[in-house]
């Protein structure tokens, strides 16, 4: 029976062959379930901290605080266990990339999915079911290994797949399933929310679904040519290599993957060849693109954006139906994304981007710092013109930094250092990600409207650095990144 596939001409000449076929659709579908996983619960984390059942249960302080009617608008939710619940899981996921990394490279991509499935469900069992601080934190962390683990084989494993032309938008699909998350949580917060007193726990226990769907999914499809050539099953790794591309003359790029299989044997241990100058540049840009991603502020915006949209002057189903709309800006600018990152490049998004976001940061800090007071409240013309604000930042961030920020660190290292480098990357971005959703409403408390500002000029200067020091990745062949990228960039080839 021959291959359904999809044709891919047009862009930049390239060395390989090749097609979509629709078995990689199938496996780009099933893996990137992964990004839902974590999309979910970056959604429904900012919701259920916004339930007053849920406040009632754990966080009485912060309950009786939003009872207040004069209580300070900005500091309402500032507390330090409110925000462990929600970051707990970056810390966890930001010790547990590291032990992906190696269990990526020894026992393959498919494993390791597997392992993070297992990981999610358990914290998704623990964190339902609480019934103590003590316990739902530790729901939080076992997630937060699951995350670990999904965050650092999911990327990898689409990036592995996907032909040259079509990587950008295949690997995309796992940035597209996290904002499916997001935009699936909000709608289920909305109606949980009127669910009492255990809406909550409807919420929370409904993260297993993705994560039952990634674990079944990763049984069912197949392991990528790069890993089963890694560990030396190349008549396995060339019949994939066919399968995937829609074709049997697949030599040229086979022989790419072993050759640069053969390179990183030579390398015992990967993390400390990353210390090596030739290794530097694409481990500077995967971490500066993952720090950077958290400090758009944009996921500050997705965790607490029910707390944020109370903060000025939503009602509380007002505000998760705010949080709705934003998740569907979110998924459908993503789709801009798939279509335009292998047309215009890298690089275009998000210079445009990084405009686009410094203009909305800006004006949404000088709105809150003139007209939002510490005490009372706004009229709904304002807030709702804040909504509009906020959707415009969601725009650019969900098809540029958002997507980018994960696909140029999976796509720009050679395949000897790419599993310890892209561990790098996801633990540079569980940092920040813990940094940002442990400080925010402290941040948001003491800095007020000035937090937005705040995040405004790091948005400046992540333009700045993206236009001198990022090479356009768009159309090179995963495996041909050294010469045809970091040798050929003005800065970095010294």
């Amino acid at each position: 029976m021959p291959a359904f596939v999809i044709n891919n001409h047009g862009g930049d000449t390239l060395d390989f062959d090749g097609e979509i076929t629709f078995y990689v659709i199938v496996c780009v579908f099933l893996t990137a379930f992964g990004g839902l996983m974590f999309g979910y619960d970056l959604g429904i984390s900012g919701g259920v901290t916004a339930m007053d059942d849920f406040l009632k249960e754990f966080f009485k302080e912060v309950y009786e605080k939003k009872q207040h009617v004069h209580e300070n608008n900005y500091c309402k939710y500032d507390n330090h266990l409110l925000q462990l619940f929600t970051s707990s899981l970056y810390i966890a996921a930001l010790l547990a990339s590291f032990v992906a990394s190696k269990v990526c490279t020894q026992m393959g991509r498919k494993p390791t999915m597997q392992i993070a499935s297992l990981f999610f469900i358990i914290g998704v069992g623990l964190q339902a079911g609480s019934v103590s601080i003590e316990m739902i934190v530790c729901g939080r962390i076992t997630l937060g290994i699951g995350v670990g683990f999904a965050n650092q084989a999911v990327p990898l494993f689409l990036s592995e797949l996907a032909p040259a032309k079509m990587r950008g938008a295949l690997n995309i699909c796992f940035q597209l399933f996290i904002t499916i998350g997001i935009f699936v949580a909000g709608i289920i917060n909305y109606f949980t929310s009127d669910i009492h007193p255990h809406g909550w726990r409807i919420s929370l226990s409904l993260a297993m679904v993705p994560a039952v769907v990634l674990l079944c999914g990763s049984l069912t499809i197949c392991e990528t040519p790069t890993s089963l050539i890694e560990h030396r099953n190349f008549i396995k790794g060339k019949a994939t290599l066919k399968k995937i591309r829609g074709m049997d003359n697949v030599t040229a790029e086979f022989e790419s993957i072993v050759n640069a299989s053969e390179t990183a044997r030579q390398i015992k241990n990967p993390f400390s060849t990353l210390l090596k100058p030739s290794s530097c540049p694409p481990l500077i840009i995967a971490i500066l693109l993952q720090v950077f991603q958290q400090f758009t502020g944009m996921n500050a915006i997705m965790f607490y954006a029910p707390v944020f949209f109370q903060t000025v002057g939503f009602g509380n189903r007002a505000s998760l139906l705010s949080t709705v709309i934003t998740g569907l800006v979110n998924v459908f600018s993503t789709l801009v994304s798939i279509y335009m990152v292998d047309r215009v490049g890298r690089r275009i998004l998000l210079l445009e981007a990084c405009v686009q976001m410094f203009l909305t940061q800006t004006v949404i800090g000088l709105i809150l710092l003139t007209d939002l007071k510490p005490t009372g409240s706004w009229n709904h013309a304002e807030a709702l013109a804040v909504v509009i604000l906020v959707c415009v930042f969601v725009m650019g961030f969900a098809w540029s930094w958002g997507p980018l920020g994960w696909l140029i660190p999976s796509e720009i290292s050679p395949l000897e250092i790419r599993t310890a480098g892209f561990a790098f990357a996801v633990s540079s971005n569980m940092l920040f990600t813990f940094i940002i959703a442990q400080a925010f409403l402290s941040l948001l408390c003491h800095m007020r409207a000035g937090i937005f500002l705040f995040f405004a000029v790091w948005i400046l200067v992540m333009g700045l650095l993206t236009l001198f020091f990022l090479p356009e990745t768009k159309g090179v062949p995963i495996d041909a990144m050294v010469e045809k990228v970091w040798k050929q960039h003005w800065f970095w080839k010294r």
